[in-house]
């Protein structure tokens, strides 16, 4: 399965190898990622691939969630379906 993963905050070193090095434990992977820093903010959106994670879904949100805790982030999780839903006009 295909999801979006969006990290937000204030931008500090290490955010991108913080968040990769968490889905790469859990072999999620990677398939795009676009991020930008707008003054201090950061923004990043991945899509990732699920399919094979040793996590189920909820358990991957809740953890991410608190790793971007962690780090000060906001790190969320959204199956592809419901982001483009959110996103469609």
């Amino acid at each position: 399965m295909r999801a979006v993963v969006t990290v937000t905050g204030t931008d500090r070193r290490g955010i991108i190898a913080k968040v990769s090095g968490f889905l790469y434990e859990r072999n999620i992977n990677i398939e795009d990622i676009s991020q930008t820093i707008l003054g201090e903010q950061f923004a990043m959106i991945m899509m990732v691939d699920t399919s094979e994670a040793n996590v189920n879904f909820v358990e991957l949100a809740a953890s991410l969630e608190e790793m971007g805790k962690g780090i000060g982030m906001s790190v969320r999780i959204q199956h592809e379906d419901i982001f483009n839903a959110m996103h469609n006009i």
